[in-house]
């Protein structure tokens, strides 16, 4: 059986890759900088700035940049950064440890969490839980928004690093707050560490999931404020807010970018350090539909499998039968001795000459990431990834299964999911949520292989449109059901129909 498969519509759209499309955020955080430096001096009226990226744009690079840079100027004695979740402050330490010194450098962890700061984290930061035990030499504290946020924090951490009476309102404690994953963070919790600093800098994915999932905005009174909603959103139209855009991807592969850009359509500018040719699937021994298919997936473009003839399923979103296919499918590529290769760059995105190869057993991010919505699909999910570690004797780090709200901020090197819209039969606030696709879609550094029942095209054309959640989620939106049909005019797609289905 052979699948032909169809090219997504406009797809051949020009962009700039290696060293021209890496200098498009060389000069944006060479520009970040420059604002940063004159607020420090207070030169501009300036009390925010941010920094909004596309998913794998390398963001954490240009963060480490502004914070060195800042603990550099004599208009700054120490700065702060947080961040929503531990996992995500541990690397932030580890990473500005080793470049300003382990005595620079202060984790403020929670009691209940030191024992799960990894030994690197140690080694390169000092790590305290207690606000006496902050070294006052420290130029950097990182925690995260809820320890800096505790109740009366500010003023002990002001009392801490003075040493003297200090009147009821304090004053800043910090000369800069850094909020790495910025449009993660809810409004309510960046209140509690406003006043940290005078100046701000967020950083982040304007695209991810946003801090909760809402309806009905509780909050009474001014209809446009919303305490759940992203803190950055609130100063879009400031005038003392500088807000820059990061033009460059350096995570997906050159196909991918078509999609990219359909994620993000309002950037002025975006394009990928990866040109066409620089990633690859390499994968012996496969026949039929399944070679068909992972020679797409390994393409770099986007690919959506329809499939027909199955029975029908528990439910939309709990698709044993959809998931088989999924396990057919990753057993015979997992059989067929794959391996996935890339061009290696310089630090401007420039080829070396050098081609790596990662094969299962090597480590380092996983080479597949299965992706589900529902924890009942993650279950089903880890038990067939399970089985496949089984057989073919991989690693844990060879192929994960996790929801897509887990794996948020993740890599992977080919990302396998059921579309969230598979089987559906109307549009809610779960199934077509902008951040989670957006999630599932940006994760993978090689390929995506989205699987789905047949007719999604005529439920997004069919069903009725339900207003978009402006408040709800980070960035511009129209409605749910358009944003969905300009995602998938990324994809290359195709049909494959099961005959004589069996379960097993």
């Amino acid at each position: 059986m052979t699948l032909a498969f169809t090219p997504p519509p406009g797809a051949s759209m020009e962009a700039v890759h290696h060293a021209g499309a890496a200098a498009g955020n060389t000069a944006v955080a060479d520009e970040a900088v420059d604002v940063l430096r004159a607020a420090l001096a207070g030169t501009v009226a300036v009390e925010r700035i941010l920094l909004k990226a596309a998913a794998g744009a390398g963001k954490s690079h240009v963060l480490k940049k502004l914070v060195t840079e800042a603990v550099a100027h004599p208009g700054c004695t120490r700065v702060a950064i947080i961040a929503f979740t531990n996992k995500q402050v541990y690397p932030l330490a580890t990473a500005l440890g080793k470049a300003l010194g382990r005595d620079s450098v202060c984790l403020f962890a929670s009691k209940k969490r030191y024992d799960d700061v990894p030994e690197e984290t140690h080694a390169h930061a000092t790590v305290v839980t207690s606000t006496a035990g902050i070294p006052v030499e420290s130029k950097v504290v990182v925690a995260t928004s809820h320890k800096l946020g505790a109740r009366g924090e500010l003023f002990r951490l002001a009392a801490h690093f003075t040493d003297g009476d200090l009147p009821e309102e304090p004053p800043p404690v910090f000369d800069v707050l850094f909020v790495d994953e910025a449009w993660q963070l809810p409004h309510h919790l960046f209140d509690k560490v406003a006043k940290a600093a005078p100046i701000t800098v967020g950083v982040g994915d304007v695209g991810q999931l946003p801090p909760l999932e809402i309806g009905a905005n509780p909050w009474r009174g001014d209809p446009g404020f919303n305490p759940y909603r992203a803190w950055p959103t609130d100063f879009d139209d400031d005038d003392h807010t500088v807000a820059i855009e990061l033009p460059a991807v350096w995570r997906p592969a050159a196909g991918h970018l078509h999609l990219w850009r359909a994620f993000y359509p309002e950037w002025r500018e975006l394009n990928c350090v990866a040109a066409p040719g620089d990633r690859a699937l390499v994968a012996d021994g496969l026949t039929g539909a399944a070679a068909d298919i992972w020679h797409t997936v390994g393409t770099g473009v986007p690919t959506l499998l329809e499939i027909a003839g199955l029975p029908t399923p528990e439910a939309a979103d709990v698709d044993q039968p959809l998931l088989g296919q999924i396990e057919a499918l990753l057993d015979a590529l997992l059989a067929a001795d794959f391996a996935l290769t890339r061009a290696e760059y310089d630090t401007t995105g420039t080829p070396t000459g050098r081609r790596l190869t990662t094969r299962p057993g090597d480590g380092g991010d996983p080479l597949i990431t299965v992706l589900a919505t529902r924890n009942q699909a993650v279950d089903d999910a880890t038990d067939m990834v399970d089985r496949l570690r089984t057989k073919h004797s991989l690693a844990a780090t060879d192929i994960v299964a996790s929801t897509v709200d887990s794996w948020q901020g993740q890599t992977n090197g080919i990302t396998v999911a059921i579309h969230p819209l598979s089987g559906a039969t109307r549009l809610d606030e779960f199934n077509s949520s902008f951040g989670r696709l957006a999630v599932t879609c940006t994760r993978a550094t090689h390929g995506l292989l989205m699987l789905t029942r047949p007719g999604l095209p005529d439920l997004l054309r069919e069903a009725p449109a339900r207003p978009g959640t402006p408040f709800g989620e980070p960035g511009g939106r129209q409605l749910p059901r358009q944003t969905h049909q300009r995602i998938l005019a990324a994809f290359t797609s195709s049909r494959l129909t099961i005959q004589n289905w069996t379960a097993g």
